[in-house]
C-alpha cells in the first residue's frame, strides 16, 4: 500500500503564513525520509487557515528540498488559469525533477466566490472538459499555433481529483487516474464505483488507478488522539455556526463552553476524520481501503502542533511500513 501526504499549509490560531510554509517544508523532508510515495498541495484563495495557494511555487521549493517523493498539485484548479501556463510551469518543473512530478487537477474556483473571480479576472469560462483537452495537448509534439516550450517531452503524471460523481466520470473516459477526496465527501464512494466502470484504457493508463485521500489524526494513545482532535472538530464547528476560525489549540478546545446542540453535532460529523491509537486508526483506514480498493492513501493531519503532526504521520509510516 503506497501512502502519501496532503498538506495545506494550515496558517493555526497565533502563527502566520510565513511559518505556514516553512512547516510545510520540513514536514515534506519528514516524509521523504520515512518512505511516504508522494506530497501534494492545493490550491485555495481568500482563506486565512490555509497557506497553500500556488502550488506550482510551492512544488517547486519542495521538490528541490527533497530527494526521492513525488510532489504535485492535490490540486491546480483547472477553471482558475489558461491551461497554457499550467502546461509551462508543470513542464518546467517535470524537466527539473524529471520523474518526480505529478499534476493534480479540479474543478473547483478553491475560495469565496470573489476570490475566485479576482483569480480568474476576464478568462474565458470554457468547460473543464475543454480545458483538460487543451492542457493535455500541450505536452505533446507541437501540432497547433502555440507551443508550451517546456512542457513538449516533459508531461508529469496527470491526475483528474474530485469528490463527486461529475470528475470521475471524465477521468474514466479520459483514462487518467482518479483522486477521490474521501475527506471531503466520505460518503461518496459511488463516484469511485462510476470512474471504474467508465474507465477506458489510454497510453497514460491500461487500467483504473484509485487514490483515496482521508483525514486522519494519529496518537500514541486513544486518548491523546482525541485530544489533538479537539482542535479541528471546535474549527468545523464553529464553520457550521457561521463564525469561521483558524485552528485552535487543544487546551482552547477543551475549554470551550459546548453546549448539547453543539455536542450532537460534533457527533454526527465523528466520521469525517479518523482519529485514534494506530490500532484504532489501521481498522478505520482498512475499512475505507477496502470499500474503494485503493492502489494509494493520502493523508490530511488537521493538528494544532507541527510535532505532533510529524508524530502522526510517523506513527502511520510505522503501520503501513
Amino acid at each position: 500500500m503506497r501512502l502519501s501526504v496532503l498538506d495545506t499549509s494550515p496558517i493555526v490560531q497565533g502563527s502566520t503564513a510565513r511559518q505556514a510554509l516553512h512547516n510545510t517544508v520540513d514536514l515534506a523532508r519528514f516524509a521523504d525520509s520515512l518512505g511516504y510515495h508522494r506530497y501534494w498541495v492545493p490550491e485555495h484563495h481568500g482563506m486565512r487557515g490555509v497557506a497553500s495557494c500556488a502550488p506550482a511555487v510551492l512544488v517547486a521549493r519542495i521538490a528541490d528540498a527533497t530527494e526521492r517523493i513525488r510532489v504535485g498539485s492535490g490540486g491546480v484548479l483547472l477553471p482558475n488559469h489558461a491551461p497554457l501556463i499550467v502546461a509551462e510551469q508543470f513542464g518546467t518543473l517535470e524537466a527539473l525533477h524529471l520523474g518526480r512530478i505529478d499534476l493534480g487537477l479540479g474543478r473547483a474556483s478553491g475560495g469565496p466566490p470573489r476570490a475566485a473571480a479576482a483569480v480568474r479576472g476576464a478568462q474565458t469560462s470554457a468547460p473543464f472538459a475543454e480545458r483538460l483537452h487543451e492542457l493535455l495537448g500541450y505536452f505533446e509534439p507541437a501540432a497547433g499555433a502555440v507551443t508550451a516550450v517546456p512542457a513538449v517531452g516533459n508531461r508529469p503524471q496527470v491526475w483528474i481529483l474530485g469528490s463527486s460523481t461529475a470528475s470521475a466520470e471524465l477521468a474514466g473516459a479520459t483514462g487518467l487516474p482518479y483522486a477521490f477526496a474521501h475527506h471531503l465527501n466520505p460518503g461518496g464512494l459511488d463516484a469511485v464505483q462510476l470512474y471504474r466502470d467508465s474507465f477506458r484504457p489510454s497510453p497514460v493508463a491500461a487500467e483504473p488507478q484509485v487514490l483515496v485521500s482521508a483525514s486522519v489524526i494519529a496518537a500514541d494513545t486513544d486518548e491523546h488522539a482525541e485530544w489533538l482532535a479537539g482542535s479541528t472538530r471546535l474549527k468545523v464547528l464553529s464553520r457550521t455556526r457561521g463564525n469561521r476560525i483558524l485552528l485552535p489549540s487543544p487546551q482552547d478546545a477543551a475549554a470551550h463552553p459546548y453546549t448539547s446542540d453543539d455536542r450532537e453535532e460534533i457527533a454526527a460529523r465523528r466520521h469525517e476524520v479518523v482519529v485514534g491509537s494506530p490500532a484504532t486508526v489501521r481498522a478505520e483506514l482498512d475499512a475505507v481501503l477496502t470499500a474503494t480498493g485503493a492502489d494509494e492513501l493520502m493523508v490530511t493531519t488537521p493538528v494544532y502542533d507541527h510535532a505532533e503532526r510529524r508524530r502522526s504521520y510517523e506513527l502511520l509510516s510505522a503501520l503501513f511500513d
